[in-house]
């Protein structure tokens, strides 16, 4: 019987019919590239990561495993527009479809994502990055340095965090645009107008000893002026410790990598170099404590010492007697002890000298027995009684010992040594355990 060729008569079972239409989306569309925004982003504790694509009009499920998770660069931000490569599938459990995707960027910045690794890993070839050029940062500052724009929000973020902690500590800001082609030129001014004053900024005293590089978030296009070679190049140059505090927590410049400190936000870039007055008050309190004990006992001391002497002092005859009777006392004590040092070294060597043939016999005796001992062992380690016991000693054509099959090649001639004789013996081939 034929097999009826209407597809409409034809009954699928459900595991063929997700196989099928998978067959299908993996001929005419597979590999696809899909750009969207991301949804519902999460990372299962596997390390597989699940979220979804969409727009305005339509969303697709999609699933990053493990390995490709790896690979990425960034951290994804529901929101966020990117760019995936990968594979549509039909997921039988749930005979969902859904986007496998392979590998992620995000959207429209493929060209100054590469040209930031090419800067980066020029400037860290060069050194710029090595931690053994960065600066500790001053914990009490004299003065604080401020690069960022006059309309910024993190001029206000980090005025306010100084206000509240130092506001005892002089701020110099010199202002500079934080976006736009022009913001790299101006931010290497602003720096290096900084930096030329660092000695002394006023000129009345006042030296500069940290300067704080800050901007709020943005894309990575809003973000680029910070990842200007001349501009990190100037920032490796700085007398003084420079605080970069540009974007949010995620996000990463070359300033970032060249400066002393990296701050992930201006506020917390603004604290690295603030302490708080309360806190230097309280350890001032403390080192006046201590100062004020130290002190205390120090003339303490003192005042017992001169007790002492001026006791010492009013007495003078009596100090003296003192010492005519101990010295009398350790003259008497000196005598007593060589006589009974000199009788007590008499009666050992004549208790030696009794135990002396004694011990001559016991010694003698232990010699005997350890000499049989070893005697014994020396004989359990004959060679000959290995080669009893059917084993060979194997050399080469020059006598040196054959340990191991790697020393061997096939056609070498080899001296086998028994028990009773020698034989000579040709390798015919090696095999390793």
């Amino acid at each position: 019987m034929m097999e009826d060729a209407n597809p409409l008569r034809r009954v699928w079972r459900v595991d063929a019919l997700c196989r099928a239409l998978a067959d299908t989306l993996n001929a005419r569309f597979n590999p696809v590239r899909v750009t969207g925004e991301v949804s519902g982003f999460s990372r299962a504790a596997s390390g597989h990561c699940y979220f979804s694509l969409k727009d305005q009009d339509a969303q697709i499920r999609c699933a990053m495993f493990k390995r490709a998770a790896t690979n990425l660069d960034f951290a994804p931000r529901d929101g966020e527009l990117v760019e995936v490569s990968g594979r549509l599938d039909i997921y039988g459990p749930r005979g969902d479809l859904q986007l496998i995707v392979e590998s992620m960027r995000r959207q429209g910045q493929g060209t100054l994502f590469e040209e930031f690794l090419r800067l980066k890993a020029r400037l860290e070839a060069q050194g710029l990055f090595d931690p053994a050029r960065k600066r500790p940062l001053p914990a009490m500052p004299r003065s604080i340095g401020l690069v960022t724009s006059l309309g910024a929000a993190a001029l206000h973020d980090v005025a306010t965090a100084l206000r509240r902690r130092v506001p005892h500590i002089p701020v110099f800001l010199a202002p500079a645009a934080v976006q736009g082609d022009a913001a790299p030129g101006e931010l290497v001014r602003s720096l290096q107008a900084l930096m030329s004053r660092a000695v002394d900024i006023d000129g009345l005293g006042t030296p500069l000893d940290v300067i704080l590089l800050v901007r709020g978030g943005g894309s990575m296009e809003d973000l680029w002026a910070f990842n200007d070679e001349q501009l990190a190049l100037t920032i490796s140059g700085s007398p003084v410790p420079v605080v970069s505090g540009v974007g949010h927590e995620t996000d990463f410049t070359i300033a970032d990598f060249v400066a002393d400190a990296r701050a992930p936000t201006p506020t917390a870039a603004a604290e690295l170099v603030a302490t708080p007055g309360a806190v230097c008050e309280a350890a001032a309190n403390m080192l006046m404590d201590r100062l004020a004990s130290a002190t205390h006992r120090v003339l303490d001391t003192q005042s017992q010492r001169l007790d002492r002497v001026a006791a010492r002092a009013g007495r003078p005859s009596g100090l003296v007697a003192a010492h005519a009777m101990r010295l009398q006392s350790l003259g008497h004590g000196l005598r007593s002890a060589s006589f009974a040092k000199v009788r007590a070294e008499s009666a050992r060597g004549q208790a030696l000298g009794l135990k002396l043939p004694s011990v001559r016999q016991a010694w003698s005796r232990d010699q005997s027995e350890r000499l049989q001992r070893a005697e014994l062992r020396l004989g359990l380690l004959d060679p000959s009684l290995v080669l009893k016991r059917g084993y060979a000693w194997l050399t080469d054509k020059q006598g040196v010992a054959v340990t191991g099959v790697k020393k061997l090649e096939p056609g070498q001639q080899v001296h086998a040594t028994l028990s009773d004789g020698t034989v000579d013996l040709s390798v015919q081939a090696t095999r390793l355990n």
